[in-house]
């Protein structure tokens, strides 16, 4: 069977290492990547992405952060998806989806899976929390990329991006995540279903 190759438009670069895992665990193949300029950025460009899905697969991801509904705000923003988008607010942020996966985050920054939160979406500050895990990473190379210098008024430190995607890479499990993201999980849907009218339009 030929493969669906699936456009993406995201906030920024972990949120594109994220939407290319997903892409290729729901049977998919990677195209184009669009954004990469914060939140903003893509929902100011949202309709013309709309309008491109209604000739081929794109998935949009965009945090909720502290906004308050997603299924509210997926109408709001995109009230009349095309055929082949699949739109989803991420809740809260990408760092929720990343520790639903407990196991692999524990592994990866060497603690102990009970200090991973068990409900993720349910944080107030998820890039908060992860940052504040990776401090007590075994790896103090790790520790110096990820967390911010206490006197330099950043949030995360100056490797996040390289470990974040390394992270994704190479131990982060969409479909073991989904179990404890509900978002994630509908996002996984989503993005199934869409792959199949793909694959279905297209003949495949």
């Amino acid at each position: 069977m030929s493969t669906v190759f699936v456009n993406s438009a995201v906030e920024g670069p972990n949120d594109e290492a994220v939407a290319k895992k997903l892409i290729t665990a729901c049977g998919g193949q990677v195209a184009k990547t669009y954004g990469l300029n914060e939140k903003e950025h893509v929902l100011k460009h949202l309709t013309g992405y709309n309008q491109a899905a209604r000739r081929e697969p794109w998935l949009v991801l965009v945090d909720l952060d502290r906004d308050a509904c997603a299924p509210q705000l997926r109408a709001h923003w995109l009230p009349n998806p095309s055929e082949l988008m699949c739109f989803r607010v991420v809740v809260r942020a990408i760092e929720s989806w990343l520790m639903a996966d407990r196991e692999a985050l524990a592994r990866y920054f060497g603690i102990s899976a009970a200090r991973v939160p068990a409900d993720p979406d349910a944080l107030s500050d998820p890039k908060g929390t992860l940052v504040k895990l990776a401090a007590k990473a075994r790896q103090v190379e790790l520790r110096s990329d990820v967390v911010p210098d206490p006197c330099g008024g950043r949030r995360s430190g100056p490797g996040y991006v390289f470990r974040i995607a390394e992270f994704v890479d190479e131990y982060w499990r969409p479909e073991i995540a989904a179990a404890s993201s509900d978002s994630l999980r509908r996002c996984l849907c989503g993005l199934r279903q869409l792959i199949e009218r793909a694959s279905a339009s297209c003949g495949i």
